[in-house]
């Protein structure tokens, strides 16, 4: 920055000085005047601006100016004009960016201009003191001073008249006000929690997730009354959001008190003046809610160029000043000293445009870049992901799922058509199976490692919590506020027991999983929030295990529309073996014993406090020798890698993913014909599985930073695909014929002999009584449950036929 050393002393030393004679901090200041300097007969009561300063920097020379609190007093007007100077003289590269920035932000009409903290404090340390301690103060003093530079670009002639670049372009119409906010990226932030009433009028920074906006209203900041008696008029600033205006009792300009009467004054509309005012709800992110805590919210006031911004579901960090208003919330007069506390925004920054949650707020430092590259180059990056989600669950049926998991936190890429259409890139699966298999274990861990996660369990959550609802607040208007889908915006929204979840809430979520939106048409409200969100569900089969003598449809219940819309869908079994067992007992054993050690070896420490660069050298250890990732480190790399990385397909990759789905479709075709013709499916196989393929790929080179898709990542997304979707949907097609080889083990002789009883006790052409039939069996030394089972098994060949609701059986072959 260039600027000038005496200058700078001189606004040091002009700020500590103690106001003048000012008491209106809203209205203009004249210019410096010289003929009035010079002019002898000039009053000695109104001294000019060289005068003022020159006995300020007397008095400081005296004194310290400290008044009874221990606080330094300051000259208002010695603030406003040099933040009008500061407007004025502040460039970069020898460009004045706040002059042009103002110039055309009121050319374009917006009258708004957004000033940095840091390039204030560059210019004057002590201009940043003030809007930090008292902006409510300040910050009219700043506007007025910005609005006295505008009037100075306009009076501005051209200097050079042979320079075309030195001529300043006039402007036809001043505004009247400049609306100035406030932007800080290097300011620390304050937990909503943890704000106090020692930030109260103090400037402060907040990061969360705005849940509700009202509808924009207009509110008075200056009202115009006129006196009924004598027709005074006279105008009242209202700087309060929240506050009112109460009118004089008398009227001072009748000659005397009796004249006019008692309040005799009345509001003129037409002549006040109106700015735009909403009311937002900000609310803390869910990873920011400490366990078995309630989130909390704060209330905000938006006025003028900051209303309709935010927009439910945004995360954004907040700059602003923390007031207190009157509440009477539910229609009780609270007591005058105890208030709600709210914000008065003066800046926003968004922290996340949606897609991966990834915004303006995020940064990397060059380390962690660095790191992050070179774990991105080894060769068992895809493995390192792998082993580092979950590592305290284990078995051979998990591997896949971890490495579904692994592609799901990666994301595709989403694009955007030339007509509008969005395509999604987010990854969406459904993990369907018996009880005890680490469903929901898996579903925690995500939540933890997503750069946005939301945890919520199905028989828990309704339609409006998980899309939006509908609130009417106490002015009787209506407002939405976010649910679950709409606060995981550019993350992943995790559901347990989604099976348990009530049908039409179900069907809620079907656009905001496909479209990625959800379309609001209530009480008046019609709108579209946005849900870019991957959705992890789990859920357990409809008699609670996996039954495997049973097709997929009548294990699965859930709807074809629902299932369609996952891009994978795995079966997870609890098989009985007796070698798989004992090496789960091992680990689960190991992983008891092991977690007792570590919890005493961090005691005094938790691992959530490691700095930016402690993230970069574990990044640096595990790219140099390999291992797994903590937490902390796995997240940072999947924000680095959401945000960096965007793959597309190749020509030739497109043509073997094209060739595979054909035969994929070819192949299920073939095997409904085999079945009698019926091609109805459980899990069906449609376009939307070709583009779940897309995906797939498109997350896996997106673990090497890759541009574009290698061939290994198409085999292994087919890969994934025939071991989770296919596998789901080739159960439904044998109709039993090799249901009974899922029967092994020292079970495997009763089936056989369940089967021989059967065909020998009932003949071809007879009918008999089910019940009974079971019951001869285990007269007989027969396993009631095997029996049945078998009997499925034989209904579903076509060699018995059902009777009367299932009571009887017909054996027809």
């Amino acid at each position: 920055m260039d600027f000038d050393s005496e200058r700078i002393f001189y606004s040091d030393q002009s700020l500590r000085a103690p106001p003048p004679k000012f008491t209106d901090p809203f209205a203009p200041l004249p210019p410096p005047n010289e003929e009035q300097e010079n002019n002898p007969n000039r009053d000695p009561n109104n001294p000019t601006a060289a005068e003022d300063a020159k006995y300020n920097q007397e008095k400081l020379s005296r004194s310290n100016n400290v008044s009874a609190n221990g606080d330094v007093e300051y000259s208002l007007s010695v603030i406003q004009r040099n933040f009008k100077e500061f407007i004025r003289n502040y460039q970069t590269n020898g460009v004045y960016i706040y002059r042009d920035a103002l110039l055309q932000s009121v050319r374009r009409g917006r009258n708004a201009l957004e000033i940095s903290l840091s390039h204030l404090n560059e210019y004057d340390p002590m201009l940043l003191s003030l809007v930090m301690e008292t902006p409510g103060s300040v910050m009219p003093v700043f506007e007025q001073g910005a609005l006295d530079a505008l009037k100075t670009f306009q009076l501005t002639s051209p200097t050079d008249p042979d320079d075309p670049e030195s001529e300043t372009p006039q402007l036809t119409v001043l505004p009247t006000d400049i609306h100035l906010t406030l932007s800080a990226p290097h300011l620390k932030p304050v937990d909503l929690r943890k704000i106090t009433s020692t930030h109260v009028n103090k400037l402060i920074k907040t990061p969360g997730i705005v849940i509700s906006a009202t509808r924009i209203r207009s509110k008075a900041r200056q009202v115009a009354i006129m006196c009924k008696g004598c027709s005074a008029h006279k105008k009242l600033k209202i700087t309060d959001p929240y506050g009112t205006v109460k009118l004089p009792g008398r009227c001072p300009e009748g000659g005397s008190d009796a004249d006019c009467g008692m309040s005799p004054y009345m509001v003129m509309p037409d002549e006040c003046v109106y700015t735009d005012t909403q009311s937002l709800k900000l609310q803390e992110a869910p990873e920011m809610v400490p366990t078995g805590e309630m989130p909390r919210n704060i209330l905000l006031a938006v006025d003028r160029n900051l209303v309709d911004r935010a927009k439910p579901g945004m995360r954004v960090s907040i700059i602003g000043v923390a007031s207190l208003y009157k509440s009477n919330a539910g229609g009780k007069k609270n007591s005058s000293s105890v208030k709600q506390l709210y914000i008065n925004v003066v800046g926003m920054m968004f922290e996340s445009s949606g897609a991966g949650g990834i915004g303006d707020g995020l940064s990397f430092t060059p380390k962690e870049e660095e790191a992050f590259i070179g774990l991105s180059r080894r060769r068992d990056i895809y493995q390192i992901l792998t082993n580092s989600i979950a590592p305290s669950i284990q078995g051979d049926y998990t591997k896949d799922i971890k490495k579904a998991i692994a592609c799901q936190l990666m994301g595709g890429a989403a694009k955007k058509l030339p007509d509008g259409m969005r395509l999604r890139g987010d990854i969406n699966l459904l993990l369907l199976g018996d009880p005890s298999t680490a469903k929901s274990q898996f579903l925690k861990f995500v939540e933890k490692v997503a750069p946005v996660g939301v945890y919520t369990s199905g028989k828990g959550s309704s339609a409006a919590g998980l899309t939006a609802s509908v609130i009417k607040d106490s002015r009787g208007e209506f407002y939405l506020e976010g649910g679950a889908m709409v606060l995981a915006d550019g993350g992943i929204v995790c559901i347990d027991e989604f099976d348990k979840m009530r049908p039409a809430d179900r069907v809620a979520i079907h656009e905001a999983m496909e479209q990625q939106t959800i379309s609001i048409a209530k009480a008046g409200i019609t709108t579209v929030l946005n849900s870019r969100a991957s959705v992890l569900a789990a859920a357990n089969p409809i008699f609670g295990r996996y039954d495997d003598l049973r097709s997929a449809g009548e294990n699965i219940d859930l709807m074809t529309t629902i299932l369609s819309r996952f891009d994978l869908i795995f079966i997870v079994r609890d098989i009985r073996d007796e070698e798989r067992d004992k090496a789960i007992c091992r680990h689960v054993m190991g992983v008891h014993i092991n977690a007792g050690d570590e919890a005493a070896g961090n005691v005094n420490g938790d691992d959530d406090d490691d700095d930016d660069e402690t993230v970069a050298e574990k990044a640096a250890k595990v790219a140099e020798n390999g291992g797994k990732l903590d937490i902390k480190t796995f997240k940072k790399f999947v924000q680095y890698v959401r945000s960096r990385c965007s793959p597309r397909l190749s020509e030739q990759a497109s043509e073997v993913l094209a060739s595979q789905y054909v035969k994929i479709r070819d192949d299920v075709r073939k095997r409904c014909s085999e079945n009698g013709g019926d091609t109805a499916q459980v899990v069906p196989i449609t376009v939307r599985q070709l583009e779940a393929l897309v995906r797939l790929s498109e997350s896996l080179a997106k673990m090497r930073l890759a541009a574009e898709v290698a061939a290994e990542d198409i085999a292994e997304a087919l890969r994934l695909f025939r071991v989770a979707t296919m596998a789901a949907s080739e159960t439904d097609s044998n109709n039993g014929q090799d249901l009974l080889a899922a029967a092994n083990g020292p079970n495997r002789d009763d089936y056989e002999k369940a089967e021989k009883f059967l065909q020998s006790r009932v003949a071809v052409g007879t009918t008999v009584n089910k019940q009974k039939l079971i019951e001869e069996a285990v007269g007989m030394g027969q396993n009631a449950n095997i029996i049945a089972r078998v009997l499925r098994v034989f209904c579903k060949k076509g060699e018995f036929l059902e009777k009367s609701s299932g009571r009887t059986l017909k054996r027809v072959k």
